[in-house]
Formats: C-alpha cells, structure tokens, sequence
C-alpha cells in the first residue's frame, strides 16, 4: 500500500484493491492502533475512527493538498505510481 505522507505520528496512504472499483476517491489514515478511511473531496470520515486531535489534523492536511490528492487518486485507479504529498509541520515561532 504506497505511502503518500507521515506527519505527527500519522501514515497516510491510498490503494485500490484488485478486481474492486473504488467510487469515492479516499485515502487511509493510521495512528498507533487506529485507522480511518477520508474522502479526498470533502476531508469527510468515512470508516474507522482516529483520536479527534488526529483527525482534525488529517482534515486540514487534506483540504491543504486536495489537489494533489486528487491527481494521486487518478494515477493509483490507473495503476501508476503515486507522488509524495508534503506532510503537516510545526509553526515556527
């Protein structure tokens, strides 16, 4: 399953499964022991759970990258590889 980023503790990454057409374009979440599945269009949970803190950072890396994660989407439905996306950083103060 390609990886497309890691920030705070949190893997990102999106396939497809074999044989199966996804409908809505989506990634998966993973956190320690948890995992969600997100709409790559709205930034919308779709399965599984992450800690609300987790998940509001993986909310706003996707409304951040939408377009890249959008491209990335059309080439992993076409069997290509994907592009990295540039992870979440710390504000410098």
């Amino acid at each position: 399953m390609p990886e497309v980023s890691r920030f705070f503790g949190i893997i990102i990454r999106m396939f497809t499964e074999t044989g199966i057409q996804h409908h809505v374009p989506h990634l998966h979440a993973y956190y320690q022991d948890y995992q969600a599945t997100y709409r790559i269009d709205t930034g919308e949970p779709l399965a599984g759970f992450l800690p609300r803190r987790q998940q509001r950072l993986v909310e706003a890396w996707i409304e951040l990258y939408q377009e890249e994660l959008l491209e990335n989407w059309n080439l992993v439905e076409a069997g290509e590889p994907i592009e990295k996306v540039p992870p979440l950083k710390r504000e410098e103060r």
